[in-house]
This record gives structure tokens, sequence and C-alpha cells, in this order.
């Protein structure tokens, strides 16, 4: 349309957006086999329980460190339980907790981070400035202060670390977010008279998802590995309960006495999990910043 001034632009729709969906394409054969690995880890810590061909509690002293058996393929702890129940039933609780981290760390680190880079100025100043104030502590420092204000137990622990590794999304996020909110169809939006919130939420997050899913995939695995560590040390999940973080620990007894099934079937257990969540979420990663350049 013009008019006597001049072409006039009526701006009846949003530009379309490309949305980047989440996928496993482009991150090679090590990509697929950490996949794998890790949907094979969910099913055990789903159905473990079920699995499961004796109670993992169920002591017998009298076999105290024996070795494997045809009835025990992985043989005995060094309180008679069997290995392979209590290896099947601590993958729930090994998960969950890391699980709880990743979700709580991703959701508030990503909304901050959407914040900071709506509203700019001195919003994003306090936020970064909180961010790195936290980052002064040590997730296990956090989860020791946890456990020692709300007891020992996976639940403080867990919470804990999320708070350590919520400045750690925030940041990288947030220079998503920046550059998601330069974008044409974000001011476009706005022109229409889209809320903040409804943009944030409909368009904004939705296409730095593979990022999340990226930086989440990676946090899974420190997770898993700090949680393992504080029940290590006996602030996590609690013994007699089945974990591997507290199997590796419960297992040192027998590692003095030779006998290091215990603590080397937790471990191995825990390490394939772990570099399959690394190195898959260092794929997707590589591929998000091959995408965006």
């Amino acid at each position: 349309m013009t008019t006597a001034t001049g072409p006039v632009a009526l701006i009846t729709e949003a530009p379309p957006q490309r949305r980047r969906g989440v996928s496993l394409r482009g991150v090679g054969w090590i990509g697929y086999a950490g996949a794998a690995i890790i949907v094979l880890a969910i099913g055990i810590a789903l159905f473990g329980p079920l699995l499961a061909p004796y109670p993992p509690d169920q002591s017998d002293l009298s076999h105290a460190f024996v070795g494997p058996t045809p009835a025990h393929p992985l043989g005995y702890d060094s309180q008679g339980r069997d290995l392979l129940s209590r290896l099947l039933v601590g993958a729930r609780s090994s998960m969950l907790g890391a699980f709880i981290v990743t979700v709580v760390a991703i959701v508030a680190g990503s909304a901050l981070a959407v914040i900071a880079a709506w509203r700019r100025g001195w919003t994003d100043s306090v936020i970064s400035a909180g961010s790195d104030l936290v980052f002064a502590f040590p997730g296990l420092l956090l989860a020791v202060l946890g456990a020692a204000v709300f007891g020992p137990s996976q639940w403080s622990a867990a919470l804990a670390l999320a708070v350590a590794y919520t400045p750690y999304v925030a940041r990288i996020v947030r220079g998503a977010a920046l550059r998601e909110r330069c974008l044409p169809y974000i001011e476009a939006l706005e022109v229409q008279g889209s809320s903040a919130w409804s943009i944030g939420v409909r368009h904004l997050i939705p296409n730095i998802a593979p990022l999340l899913v990226a930086q989440g995939t990676i946090l899974f695995g420190w997770a898993a590995l700090d949680l393992a560590a504080v029940s290590f040390l006996g602030l996590g999940v609690q013994p007699p309960q089945a974990d591997w973080g507290v199997m590796v620990s419960e297992g040192e007894t027998g590692v003095l006495q030779s006998y290091p099934a215990e603590s080397l079937i937790a471990g191995i257990a825990l390490v394939l999990v772990i570099v399959s969540f690394n190195v898959l979420g260092e794929r997707l990663n590589d591929r998000q910043d091959r995408d965006i350049s």
C-alpha cells in the first residue's frame, strides 16, 4: 500500500523462523554407541527391580565374598548379598538422582538466561553477578553443605548439586538466547503485540532446545559422577539401599581382601554411563556449533 509520503509496509504475521529439531543426526558411530548404552541404562533403571533375581538387601553372611556361581553370576558382596540384584536395583537411584539434578539445573538456568537476555541492563548484571558468586563454590562442597544442613540423603545432595550447576547452564544458554533475541522474527512478534512470556515459551526456548538437550546430556554425566562421589563419602544414598556409589564404597573392604568384585562392577557401570552421556553430549554440542556457524 502507498500513500503520499511513500510506501508503507503492513506486517500481518511474523516471518517464519527455523525450528531446529532435536535428533541424533550427525553424531557419528561413537555417538550412536553412547546413545545405545544410555537407552540400556535407562531401561535397567526403570525395570531393574523387576529383573533382579533376589531381594537386594537379602543377606547371608555364610556366602560373604563368594565368587560367581550359576545361580549368582556376579557373586556375593561382603554381606552375602547378590551383586547382580544390587547392581540392577542400584541403577534406579543412580540415574534418578542425576536426572533430578539435570532437570532442575536446566529449567532454572534456562529461565535465568532467557530473563537476562530479554531484559538486559541491570537485570542481566544482577543475574550474571549472582552466577559468578555461585561459581566460586564447587558442586561437591555445596553437596557437603546440603548434607550438613538437611542431613545426608540423595535429595539434599541432588538439590545442592542442582544449585551448583544452574549458573553453568545460565551462562551458556544466555549467549544463545541473546543471539535469538536479536533475530527479526522476535521483533516482528513484538510489533504484533505478543507478550514476552508467549515469545519466550512458544518461540525462543523451542529454537534453543537442541542446545539445552546437548548441555543436559553432558550435565547428566557430571551429576552421576558427583552423586556417586557424594554417596561414596556417605553423604548421599544411605546403606543398605542399593546404589552404585554406595556399592563402590562398601566394596572397599573387599578390595583390601583381594575381592574387588563389588567396587569393580559398580565402578564399570558408572564409567560406562558417565562416558556415554559425555560423549553423546559433546557430539550433540559440536553439531549445534556447526549448525550455528
